[in-house]
This record gives C-alpha cells, structure tokens and sequence, in this order.
C-alpha cells in the first residue's frame, strides 16, 4: 500500500486527535453514533459516485434524481396525498425509477457521445422536472411505520439508516473487488482504449455502472425522506459536490483507474467529522463549505502529483 491510500485513514486519525483535545463533547460515545449516523446518506451517495470516478466520468445527476426518488416513495408509501400504502415495494419502486434515470445518463454517454459532465447534468435536469411535477405544490407527507422508524429506530446504539448504509458500502466493495463490473470500471479508468483493443465492449459496462450509480442515489433519496418525514424534490441538494468531495479526499482519483469505495468511505468519514468537530470548537456552518472546497482542491493536487511530474502537462 502506497501513502495514497494510507494517507486519508491517518488524516483521518489525526483529525479525530486535534478535535478530541479541542472539545471534550467530541470525545463522547453519543457524538460518535451521531457522526456515525450524519454519514449514513452521504456514505451510500459516494458509493454510486465512486464508480462512476473510477471510469474517469463525472456525475452531477445526484440531485435531481435523489429529488425523483424522494418524491416517488413519499407518493407511494402511505402519506397525506392518495391512498397508497405500498410500503417497501413503494420503495423499491422509487430506487427503480432512480436506477432508470442513471441508466438513461449512461445511455446518453455511449449513444450521443456527450461528455458524461453535461449528460448527467441534464439528466439532473430531467430528475427535478419529474419531481416537481409529482410535487404539484402540495408536500406528501409520509406516515409510513416502517420507512419513518429507519430514522428513528436503533440497534447497538445507531439507526437503522446507518446499518442501511454499512451494507451498502458491503455491498459496493464486493461488486467491485468480486465482479466482471468492477474489474472493468476500474479497467475503463485506466485504460479504456487497451480495453476495447482486448475485445471487451465496454458500452454495457458504462451504462450498467451508471445504473447502478443511480439506485444508490435512489436509494439516498429514500433515506433522505425517512429523515425528513415528507418527499422533497431538493432532498439531494448538495450530495453531488459533498459526494464528489468525500471521493477524492479518500482517493478516488477524478481521472479514474485508482481508488474505490473503502477509499471513499474514509473519505465520508473525515469529511462527516471535520464538519462535527468545527461546530463543536465553535467554527461558523457558513465556513463549513469553503473548508471542503479547500480540502478537495488539496486532494487532487496531492493525487496528481505523480501524474503531473511525469507527463508535464496539466489537462
């Protein structure tokens, strides 16, 4: 293992030491399950980021598909709108619709030839427009037992929400260390044109990673509504630059072929506890996003480093 993987996990480690003496709230078991719990979204967002990183794409479709997905399941699980009570076949409708929206990115990618930054954006687009037309100006409301009680419920001290998201991370670690998927995104990455030489095709496997991509954001979406008791169509604001930020401190290179959803994970973590820890001495919310952009900046430059005195050029 080189430093850049091991760097971000002693960040991390440091981080934690610096606030732990700075203030003693930090310091409590309750602190930890709430930073354990405040990462939970964000950690199954980054996860469907990752991929899409690891092929040298970019995705900025998170918000308007997470908007689609919250809205849909606060439509079709028990609410103050209709009569549906579909439970959670309502929610794996929702992540469904999500997943359809990241393939329709992917589709955009390999059929018109459109840079993955403006597909996924109007794709974004596309995801906002469905929800605020679902929202037709009347916030649904869930009362939904078992999709409320995931915000509420604990087991061994954390919510059901943070388990939901410890198994995703599972799950997106095992796609990518044990499937043709992952071993391919991780070879599109690094080298897409060797690839296609080989006779793989690699158009599925983008659109595939895409999909995927899109159910995780989906299944945020969800999460994000269990939290908040009503369907939202900006329930995603934000988790694209805080899901791309989380990625690359962990080092998840933007270029891709490097990185993966472990990496990104502690990548949550040190970005879910520099935000705890700045409340907690003091520092104002309002700094808190010129912090991450700093942070990211730092991240890539450190990453590119290599590639930077090697090739002595910057793209």
């Amino acid at each position: 293992m080189s430093f850049r993987d091991t760097g971000p996990l002693i960040a991390l480690v440091v981080i934690v030491g610096i606030f732990a003496a700075l203030s003693p709230g930090f310091r409590t078991l309750s602190n930890a399950q709430n930073i354990m719990d405040a990462a939970a979204v964000l950690a199954v967002v980054t996860c469907g980021v990752t991929f899409v990183l690891m092929m040298g794409s970019i995705d900025l479709s998170t918000p308007g598909i997470m908007g689609a997905s919250a809205i849909t399941v606060a439509l079709l699980v028990a609410n103050n709108r209709n009569d549906n009570e579909l439970g959670l076949l309502g929610v794996a409708l929702a992540i469904l619709v999500a997943a359809g929206l990241g393939c329709l990115s992917g589709l955009a990618l390999v059929l018109l030839k459109v840079p993955s930054f403006m597909t996924t954006l109007g794709v974004s687009a596309v995801g906002l427009g469905v929800a605020t037309l679902l929202f037709a100006g009347v916030q649904p409301n869930i009362s939904d037992g078992t999709l409320s009680g995931w915000a509420v419920d604990r087991f061994l001290g954390l919510s059901t929400l943070t388990w939901i998201a410890v198994a995703c991370v599972l799950v997106g670690w095992m796609v990518q260390r044990y499937t043709r998927l992952g071993r391919y995104a991780f070879a599109i990455g690094g080298a897409e044109e060797v690839l296609a030489l080989s006779g793989v095709n690699v158009k599925p496997y983008k659109v595939a990673v895409f999909t995927m991509a899109g159910a995780f954001y989906g299944l945020g979406g969800v999460m994000v509504t269990s939290q908040l008791g009503a369907g939202l169509v900006q329930a995603g604001r934000g988790y694209d630059f805080s899901a791309i930020t989380a990625a690359v401190v962990g080092g998840t290179l933007l270029a891709g072929g490097r990185g993966g959803v472990l990496h990104s994970t502690v990548g949550v973590l040190l970005v879910t506890v520099l935000t705890n820890g700045l409340v907690l001495v003091g520092v104002s919310p309002y700094w808190q996003g010129g912090v991450q952009g700093l942070i990211v900046v730092a991240a890539v430059a450190a990453a590119v480093i290599p590639q930077r005195r090697r090739n002595q050029v910057t793209k």
